[in-house]
């Protein structure tokens, strides 16, 4: 069965089409428990998202932040394993037919087997991986797994990434290009980093891939802003912090719906925008 890098591409050519940005939201796979973390997946999914990152738990995220850190810990405590995160994005896509992605580090990728992981994600209808420690010069072995398993390869770009690197991440990654709106680590912000409409301007001067912009937004406002100027919102630090606080798991399910269907509508009011 071959992965779902075509609906990636067809969900973010919708979005074009109707004139706003894709909403791509996050959860940890296994957090606070695999069928917690299953429920707060379709239920971002039922809210507004189009798109929703999975990660990986992995046991040192040196780019994550503090919260994800945390969900990762819990899971990893839990005893969540690989076999987990292709449930998750199994049960996700089949209750909602929309894409699923796994964001991960690629230690755990590798030491699975690139062919056993890309062949078990596309099985369960996943759409690709981010992975955002991968080196594109390293990346021929993955890419070509992806590629044989309909499976998008997304990689990240940051500000003070030349542009010689751009033209080299963009010439290698399919989906999308994931575009950090500043550097440091994931987690909420008080405001989104003024580099990121001149990374996505960058960006868009190398390839004709979306450009989906994530790392420091967290509420609707930066969301709207964000959505003026790029093909998809990344959002993750603020929902996974929704279940860490809420005081329990349906509690956090109903929390995390109710934040992407507010992130939802302020990325639709792109259409509303006179740029």
């Amino acid at each position: 069965m071959n992965g779902n890098l075509r609906l990636l591409a067809d969900t973010l050519a919708r979005a074009k089409r109707e004139n706003r940005a894709a909403l791509i939201t996050y959860m940890t796979a296994g957090f606070p428990t695999v069928g917690d973390g299953i429920a707060a997946t379709q239920a971002m999914l039922n809210s507004g998202a189009d798109i929703v990152e999975i990660g990986l738990p992995h046991s040192d995220p040196v780019l994550d932040g503090p919260v994800i850190q945390a969900a990762d810990d819990i899971a990893l405590r839990a005893g969540v394993r690989i076999a987990d995160v292709i449930r998750t994005v199994r049960e996700a896509y089949q209750a909602t037919g929309k894409p699923i992605l796994v964001m991960s580090y690629w230690n755990p990728i590798d030491k699975y087997g690139p062919e056993r992981f890309g062949s078990e994600l596309a099985e369960a209808g996943g759409a690709g991986c981010i992975l955002p420690d991968l080196p594109v010069e390293e990346s021929a072995l993955w890419r070509e797994t992806a590629a044989r398993h309909g499976l998008a390869t997304v990689f990240v770009a940051a500000p003070n990434t030349t542009d010689e690197r751009l033209r080299e991440l963009t010439t290698a990654g399919t989906g999308f290009v994931y575009a950090s709106s500043l550097m440091g680590v994931t987690g909420t912000r008080d405001a989104t980093g003024s580099s990121a409409d001149a990374l996505v301007r960058r960006i868009r001067a190398t390839t004709d891939l979306p450009v989906c912009v994530g790392i420091g937004i967290s509420d609707a406002a930066q969301a709207a802003r964000t959505a003026r100027f790029a093909d998809g919102v990344i959002v993750a630090s603020v929902l996974v912090k929704a279940v860490l606080d809420a005081p329990d798991a349906a509690a956090g399910t109903a929390i995390v719906a109710e934040l992407t269907a507010e992130l939802s509508r302020a990325t639709r009011r792109h259409a509303e925008s006179s740029w």
